[in-house]
Protein backbone atom coordinates (compact mmCIF):
# COMPACT_ATOMS: atom_id res chain seq x y z
CA UNK A 1 0.00 0.00 0.00
CA UNK A 2 1.51 3.35 -1.09
CA UNK A 3 1.52 6.54 0.99
CA UNK A 4 -1.63 7.99 -0.61
CA UNK A 5 -3.57 4.78 0.10
CA UNK A 6 -2.38 4.74 3.73
CA UNK A 7 -3.42 8.36 4.18
CA UNK A 8 -6.84 7.60 2.68
CA UNK A 9 -7.26 4.63 5.04
CA UNK A 10 -6.32 6.89 7.97
CA UNK A 11 -8.95 9.36 6.77
CA UNK A 12 -11.62 6.67 7.01
CA UNK A 13 -10.59 5.85 10.59
CA UNK A 14 -10.63 9.53 11.61
CA UNK A 15 -14.01 10.07 9.95
CA UNK A 16 -15.57 7.15 11.84
CA UNK A 17 -14.18 8.46 15.11
CA UNK A 18 -15.44 12.00 14.46
CA UNK A 19 -18.88 10.66 13.52
CA UNK A 20 -19.10 8.73 16.79
CA UNK A 21 -18.06 11.77 18.84
CA UNK A 22 -20.58 14.08 17.15
CA UNK A 23 -23.33 11.50 17.55
CA UNK A 24 -22.65 11.48 21.30
CA UNK A 25 -22.82 15.30 21.31
CA UNK A 26 -26.26 15.19 19.70
CA UNK A 27 -27.51 12.51 22.13
CA UNK A 28 -26.40 14.66 25.06
CA UNK A 29 -28.08 17.86 23.86
CA UNK A 30 -30.89 17.04 21.43
CA UNK A 31 -29.82 20.13 19.44
CA UNK A 32 -30.92 20.12 15.79
CA UNK A 33 -27.73 22.00 14.90
CA UNK A 34 -25.56 19.33 16.52
CA UNK A 35 -27.70 16.64 14.85
CA UNK A 36 -27.09 18.32 11.49
CA UNK A 37 -23.37 18.44 12.23
CA UNK A 38 -23.37 14.71 12.95
CA UNK A 39 -25.38 14.08 9.78
CA UNK A 40 -22.79 15.95 7.74
CA UNK A 41 -20.09 13.73 9.23
CA UNK A 42 -21.74 10.64 7.73
CA UNK A 43 -20.74 12.11 4.37
CA UNK A 44 -17.13 12.24 5.61
CA UNK A 45 -17.18 8.48 6.05
CA UNK A 46 -18.63 7.87 2.58
CA UNK A 47 -16.14 10.35 1.13
CA UNK A 48 -13.22 8.54 2.75
CA UNK A 49 -14.37 5.24 1.24
CA UNK A 50 -14.73 6.88 -2.21
CA UNK A 51 -11.22 8.32 -1.88
CA UNK A 52 -9.71 4.91 -1.10
CA UNK A 53 -11.45 3.36 -4.12
CA UNK A 54 -10.35 6.24 -6.39
CA UNK A 55 -6.70 6.17 -5.34
CA UNK A 56 -6.47 2.42 -5.82
CA UNK A 57 -8.16 2.69 -9.19
CA UNK A 58 -5.88 5.52 -10.32
CA UNK A 59 -2.81 3.48 -9.34
CA UNK A 60 -3.53 0.82 -11.98
CA UNK A 61 -0.98 1.01 -14.81
CA UNK A 62 -1.99 1.77 -18.40
CA UNK A 63 -3.45 -1.14 -20.33
CA UNK A 64 -4.76 -1.86 -23.83
CA UNK A 65 -8.15 -0.30 -23.08
CA UNK A 66 -6.74 2.66 -21.11
CA UNK A 67 -3.38 3.56 -22.73
CA UNK A 68 -3.21 6.85 -20.84
CA UNK A 69 -3.73 5.19 -17.47
CA UNK A 70 -6.52 5.41 -14.90
CA UNK A 71 -5.54 8.55 -12.98
CA UNK A 72 -8.71 10.46 -13.86
CA UNK A 73 -10.52 8.11 -11.49
CA UNK A 74 -9.48 10.57 -8.78
CA UNK A 75 -11.40 13.39 -10.46
CA UNK A 76 -14.50 11.19 -10.61
CA UNK A 77 -14.13 10.55 -6.88
CA UNK A 78 -13.66 14.26 -6.23
CA UNK A 79 -16.89 14.96 -8.12
CA UNK A 80 -18.65 12.34 -5.99
CA UNK A 81 -17.29 14.09 -2.90
CA UNK A 82 -18.63 17.42 -4.14
CA UNK A 83 -22.05 15.88 -4.79
CA UNK A 84 -22.10 14.39 -1.29
CA UNK A 85 -21.20 17.75 0.25
CA UNK A 86 -24.12 19.33 -1.60
CA UNK A 87 -26.39 16.51 -0.42
CA UNK A 88 -25.25 17.11 3.17
CA UNK A 89 -26.05 20.81 2.85
CA UNK A 90 -29.55 20.01 1.61
CA UNK A 91 -30.08 17.51 4.44
CA UNK A 92 -29.03 20.10 7.01
CA UNK A 93 -31.46 22.63 5.48
CA UNK A 94 -34.26 20.10 5.77
CA UNK A 95 -33.57 19.42 9.45
CA UNK A 96 -33.25 23.12 10.18
CA UNK A 97 -36.58 23.79 8.49
CA UNK A 98 -38.25 21.26 10.77
CA UNK A 99 -36.68 22.89 13.84
CA UNK A 100 -37.80 26.33 12.69
CA UNK A 101 -41.38 25.12 12.72
CA UNK A 102 -41.04 23.45 16.13
CA UNK A 103 -38.13 24.93 18.15
CA UNK A 104 -37.25 23.22 21.43
CA UNK A 105 -34.88 23.69 24.37
CA UNK A 106 -31.35 22.26 24.29
CA UNK A 107 -30.34 19.89 27.09
CA UNK A 108 -26.84 19.88 28.65
CA UNK A 109 -25.52 22.32 26.00
CA UNK A 110 -22.05 22.91 27.47
CA UNK A 111 -21.28 19.20 27.70
CA UNK A 112 -22.38 18.77 24.09
CA UNK A 113 -20.19 21.65 22.93
CA UNK A 114 -17.13 20.24 24.69
CA UNK A 115 -17.67 16.84 23.09
CA UNK A 116 -18.20 18.45 19.68
CA UNK A 117 -15.02 20.51 20.10
CA UNK A 118 -12.94 17.31 20.34
CA UNK A 119 -14.26 16.23 16.93
CA UNK A 120 -13.54 19.68 15.51
CA UNK A 121 -9.90 19.57 16.60
CA UNK A 122 -9.49 16.14 14.98
CA UNK A 123 -10.94 17.44 11.71
CA UNK A 124 -8.69 20.52 11.67
CA UNK A 125 -5.54 18.45 12.12
CA UNK A 126 -6.42 15.68 9.70
CA UNK A 127 -7.89 18.02 7.07
CA UNK A 128 -4.64 19.98 6.95
CA UNK A 129 -2.64 16.76 6.54
CA UNK A 130 -4.86 15.59 3.68
CA UNK A 131 -4.56 18.87 1.75
CA UNK A 132 -0.77 19.09 2.17
CA UNK A 133 -0.17 15.47 1.19
CA UNK A 134 -2.72 15.65 -1.64
CA UNK A 135 -0.99 18.67 -3.18
CA UNK A 136 2.44 17.13 -2.66
CA UNK A 137 1.42 13.91 -4.43
CA UNK A 138 -0.98 15.67 -6.82
CA UNK A 139 -3.93 13.64 -5.60
CA UNK A 140 -7.23 15.39 -6.40
CA UNK A 141 -9.15 12.92 -4.24
CA UNK A 142 -7.04 13.60 -1.12
CA UNK A 143 -7.26 17.37 -1.59
CA UNK A 144 -11.05 17.17 -2.04
CA UNK A 145 -11.35 15.00 1.07
CA UNK A 146 -9.22 17.45 3.07
CA UNK A 147 -11.28 20.44 1.93
CA UNK A 148 -14.42 18.58 2.89
CA UNK A 149 -13.09 18.02 6.41
CA UNK A 150 -12.25 21.72 6.74
CA UNK A 151 -15.79 22.48 5.57
CA UNK A 152 -16.93 20.23 8.39
CA UNK A 153 -14.83 22.35 10.76
CA UNK A 154 -16.68 25.50 9.66
CA UNK A 155 -19.94 23.61 10.10
CA UNK A 156 -18.97 22.61 13.63
CA UNK A 157 -17.87 26.12 14.59
CA UNK A 158 -21.14 27.54 13.32
CA UNK A 159 -23.10 24.91 15.21
CA UNK A 160 -21.26 25.60 18.46
CA UNK A 161 -21.88 29.32 18.00
CA UNK A 162 -25.57 28.61 17.50
CA UNK A 163 -25.83 26.43 20.58
CA UNK A 164 -23.97 29.01 22.69
CA UNK A 165 -26.26 31.81 21.49
CA UNK A 166 -29.33 29.77 22.31
CA UNK A 167 -28.04 29.14 25.84
CA UNK A 168 -26.95 32.74 26.46
CA UNK A 169 -30.03 34.44 25.00
CA UNK A 170 -32.74 31.84 25.55
CA UNK A 171 -33.89 32.34 21.95
CA UNK A 172 -34.44 28.74 20.83
CA UNK A 173 -35.04 29.60 17.19
CA UNK A 174 -31.38 30.65 16.83
CA UNK A 175 -30.42 26.95 16.83
CA UNK A 176 -32.00 26.21 13.42
CA UNK A 177 -31.13 29.68 12.04
CA UNK A 178 -27.41 29.05 12.58
CA UNK A 179 -27.84 25.59 11.07
CA UNK A 180 -29.33 27.16 7.92
CA UNK A 181 -26.40 29.58 7.59
CA UNK A 182 -23.94 26.72 7.92
CA UNK A 183 -25.88 24.65 5.38
CA UNK A 184 -25.58 27.44 2.82
CA UNK A 185 -21.81 27.49 3.33
CA UNK A 186 -21.66 23.71 2.92
CA UNK A 187 -23.60 23.99 -0.36
CA UNK A 188 -21.18 26.66 -1.63
CA UNK A 189 -18.17 24.52 -0.72
CA UNK A 190 -19.60 21.44 -2.41
CA UNK A 191 -20.29 23.39 -5.58
CA UNK A 192 -16.67 24.59 -5.59
CA UNK A 193 -15.36 21.00 -5.40
CA UNK A 194 -17.73 19.95 -8.20
CA UNK A 195 -16.70 22.73 -10.59
CA UNK A 196 -12.97 22.24 -9.96
CA UNK A 197 -13.21 18.49 -10.57
CA UNK A 198 -15.30 19.00 -13.68
CA UNK A 199 -12.72 21.42 -15.07
CA UNK A 200 -9.98 18.81 -14.57
CA UNK A 201 -12.08 16.13 -16.30
CA UNK A 202 -12.41 18.52 -19.26
CA UNK A 203 -8.60 18.65 -19.61
CA UNK A 204 -7.94 22.06 -18.10
CA UNK A 205 -4.49 23.44 -18.99
CA UNK A 206 -1.67 23.47 -16.44
CA UNK A 207 -1.64 26.49 -14.06
CA UNK A 208 0.05 29.69 -15.26
CA UNK A 209 3.13 29.22 -13.07
CA UNK A 210 3.62 25.67 -14.31
CA UNK A 211 3.18 26.80 -17.93
CA UNK A 212 5.83 29.45 -17.38
CA UNK A 213 8.22 26.81 -16.04
CA UNK A 214 7.51 24.51 -19.00
CA UNK A 215 8.26 27.29 -21.48
CA UNK A 216 11.49 28.15 -19.70
CA UNK A 217 12.67 24.52 -19.78
CA UNK A 218 11.80 24.17 -23.47
CA UNK A 219 13.55 27.43 -24.40
CA UNK A 220 16.70 26.36 -22.54
CA UNK A 221 16.97 22.96 -24.23
CA UNK A 222 16.04 23.41 -27.90
CA UNK A 223 19.68 23.52 -29.03
CA UNK A 224 19.91 23.83 -32.82
CA UNK A 225 16.15 23.77 -33.30
CA UNK A 226 14.59 26.85 -34.89
CA UNK A 227 11.41 27.21 -32.84
CA UNK A 228 8.68 25.51 -30.85
CA UNK A 229 4.98 26.29 -31.14
CA UNK A 230 1.45 25.02 -30.40
CA UNK A 231 2.18 24.07 -26.79
CA UNK A 232 -0.68 22.19 -25.14
CA UNK A 233 -0.89 20.82 -21.61
CA UNK A 234 -3.36 18.92 -19.44
CA UNK A 235 -3.38 17.10 -16.12
CA UNK A 236 -4.50 13.60 -15.23
CA UNK A 237 -3.81 12.95 -11.55
CA UNK A 238 -0.06 13.04 -10.98
CA UNK A 239 0.75 13.18 -14.70
CA UNK A 240 1.19 16.38 -16.71
CA UNK A 241 0.78 15.78 -20.44
CA UNK A 242 2.85 18.18 -22.56
CA UNK A 243 2.62 18.41 -26.34
CA UNK A 244 4.27 20.84 -28.76
CA UNK A 245 5.78 21.16 -32.24
CA UNK A 246 9.57 21.43 -32.71
CA UNK A 247 10.82 23.11 -35.90
CA UNK A 248 14.34 22.07 -37.03
CA UNK A 249 16.45 22.94 -40.09
CA UNK A 250 15.48 20.90 -43.13
CA UNK A 251 19.03 19.65 -43.41
CA UNK A 252 19.09 18.22 -39.87
CA UNK A 253 19.21 14.41 -39.69
CA UNK A 254 16.60 12.31 -37.94
CA UNK A 255 19.20 11.27 -35.37
CA UNK A 256 20.06 14.90 -34.57
CA UNK A 257 16.43 15.97 -34.16
CA UNK A 258 15.78 12.86 -32.07
CA UNK A 259 18.64 13.82 -29.75
CA UNK A 260 17.05 17.25 -29.20
CA UNK A 261 13.73 15.59 -28.40
CA UNK A 262 15.41 13.27 -25.90
CA UNK A 263 17.07 16.24 -24.21
CA UNK A 264 13.77 18.14 -24.01
CA UNK A 265 11.89 15.14 -22.62
CA UNK A 266 14.54 14.54 -19.96
CA UNK A 267 14.64 18.22 -18.94
CA UNK A 268 10.84 18.44 -18.68
CA UNK A 269 10.76 15.18 -16.74
CA UNK A 270 13.26 16.60 -14.24
CA UNK A 271 11.34 19.88 -13.91
CA UNK A 272 7.90 18.27 -13.56
CA UNK A 273 7.78 14.86 -11.94
CA UNK A 274 5.50 12.60 -13.94
CA UNK A 275 5.58 14.64 -17.17
CA UNK A 276 4.50 12.78 -20.32
CA UNK A 277 5.95 14.62 -23.32
CA UNK A 278 4.95 14.34 -26.98
CA UNK A 279 6.98 16.30 -29.55
CA UNK A 280 6.07 16.67 -33.24
CA UNK A 281 9.18 17.47 -35.30
CA UNK A 282 8.72 19.71 -38.36
CA UNK A 283 11.07 21.12 -41.07
CA UNK A 284 11.89 24.82 -41.20
CA UNK A 285 9.19 25.67 -43.77
CA UNK A 286 6.61 24.94 -41.03
CA UNK A 287 7.95 27.72 -38.77
CA UNK A 288 5.36 30.15 -37.44
CA UNK A 289 7.77 32.73 -36.03
CA UNK A 290 11.04 34.18 -37.18
CA UNK A 291 13.90 32.41 -35.38
CA UNK A 292 11.80 32.07 -32.24
CA UNK A 293 11.79 29.35 -29.61
CA UNK A 294 8.62 30.46 -27.81
CA UNK A 295 5.89 27.74 -27.72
Amino acid sequence: MDLSSRIAAGSLAVSLLVLAIKYVAWLVTGSVALYSDALESIVNVVTAVATIVAIRGAAHPPDADHPYGHEKAEYLAAMAVGALIVAAGLAILWEAYGALRSPHAIEAPWSGMVVNAVATVLNIGWGGILIRQGRRHRSAALVADGKHLLTDVVTSLGVVAGVALVVLTGIEILDPVIAIAVALYVLWSGWGVLTKSMSSLLDEAAPAEELRRIREVIAANTGAALETHDLRTRHAGRTTFIEFHLVVPGSMTVAQSHAICDRLEAALGDALHGAAVTIHVEPDDEAKHSRSTAP
